[in-house]
């Protein structure tokens, strides 16, 4: 059986959580606890594209709250 985060001629979607942080998900699989859909169903490469475009700052948002917090 072969991965299906692997296959690159399947559907995906890019999903996003609370933190910020994204991941590429196969369409046909149910989305984790947690996480939303945020952009294209597509390609693997269109759906990677879109996050490399959205996914700027690595860090989890609480953790750039708390940096915020301390600098202020």
């Amino acid at each position: 059986m072969t991965n299906p985060f692997d296959d690159e001629s399947g559907q995906f979607l890019v999903l996003v959580n609370d933190e910020g942080q994204y991941s590429l998900w196969p369409a046909h699989v149910d989305r984790p606890d947690g996480w939303r859909a945020d952009g294209p169903e597509g390609s693997r490469q269109e759906c990677l594209d879109a996050i490399e475009k959205a996914w700027l700052d690595m860090r989890p948002a609480s953790l750039v709250r708390a940096m915020e917090a301390d600098a202020g």
